[in-house]
Formats: C-alpha cells, structure tokens, sequence
C-alpha cells in the first residue's frame, strides 16, 4: 500500500516556521520536525528549500487572495469602503496575533528577494497580480467620483499596497495597531479622500 503525501502537511507545518523564523533562519530540520515527518519526505516533495519557499509563498498568496475577494467583492459596500473593508480585515487578523506577525510576502520581499533570484521574480509577479483588484476597485471609486482621478489606479494601488506593507513593519516593531491606524487615517484623508 502506497503511504500519504506529506506534502500538504510539510507545506502548512513551514508556512508556520517561516512566519516565526523567516526564510533565512528556517531549516529544513526545523521545517520537518514541525510537520513531524522523517527529514527525507521534506526532500522527497521539495528539490530544494528555496523551491519549498516559493510554494509556502503562493500558499499564503493563496489565502490573501481569498481575504482580497471578502473585502473587494462585496458589492454592498462602496469601492472606496470596499478598500477600507480590507485592511480593517488584515488589521482585525495581525490584533489576533497580538502583532507579532506580519505579511509573509512582506517577510520575503526584505529578506529572501536579496537571497534567490526565482524568490523575487515571484514576488514581482505576485505583486502585479496583487495589485490588479485593488487597481479595479479603485477605478470604480473614480467612476464614481468618490475618490480623486489624479492618479492612474494602477499607480494608486501600488502605493497603497507598498506604504501599507511599511506600515505592517512599523507594526511588527511597535507590537501595537499604532502604525497600521495611522496609515489608514492618513491615506483616506488624503488619497483616498471621500470626494462626495
């Protein structure tokens, strides 16, 4: 009889290693002895731990696309709500972890981009693709004339993007929602200021 992948196990088990240990101080002992899986099942599923960071990367990219979708899909609210919706969401999750983790996209792009190559070209690629919902949302804003038109949305929404990933930073530093409030009050005053 054929025993069970590992895999999803191994990946779930190092998703939780490399939120608290970052990429750089994850082993790939470490990573096993989570998942409690014999170290050769880790090198059975992944040629290399860099391959492994890529997958845990588009798990957890995974899992911020469905947080995306609750927020910018709701079409009860309005666009300019529907952007506010979302980082209340990201907040309300980074206070259940009383802020001492933060965005593992974040992590990587500090710390394994400068690392690996094939890191980084998947962190621009998640970017771009992160950044589209937000550009959609924030051309309906303009639409509708809830928020200003001086800037193309795609540039809107990398900035939002960017600046809040700094404030996620600030935050982990802070261990408070301080940073995270203030951007939010900071940025829907200004940019993203209510124009009705």
């Amino acid at each position: 009889m054929a025993r069970a992948s590992l895999r999803d196990q191994i990946l779930q088990a190092g998703l939780k290693v490399m939120f608290h240990k970052g990429y750089i101080g994850s082993s790939v002992r470490d990573i096993a002895a989570a998942a409690a899986a014999p170290q050769g099942s880790f090198t059975n599923h992944f040629r290399s731990k860099e391959v492994f960071a890529r997958d845990v990367l588009d798990l957890y990219f995974d899992h911020v696309k469905t947080l995306v979708a609750q927020a910018l899909d709701d079409t009860s609210l309005t666009p300019r709500q529907r952007l506010l919706r979302y980082l209340d969401i990201i907040t309300a999750r980074l206070e259940a972890d009383s802020f001492t983790r933060g965005c593992l996209i974040g992590d990587f792009s500090l710390e394994a981009a400068p690392q690996s190559e094939m890191l980084r070209e998947r962190l621009v690629a998640i970017f771009a693709e992160w950044r589209a919902p937000f550009a959609a949302c924030i051309a309906q804003a303009q639409a509708a004339g809830e928020i200003s038109d001086a800037f193309a949305p795609d540039d809107l929404a990398d900035f939002l993007l960017s600046s809040w990933e700094g404030a996620i930073l600030r935050m982990k530093v802070a261990r408070t929602a301080e940073p995270l409030e203030r951007f939010k009050q900071i940025v829907f005053a200004t940019i993203l200021k209510d124009r009705t």
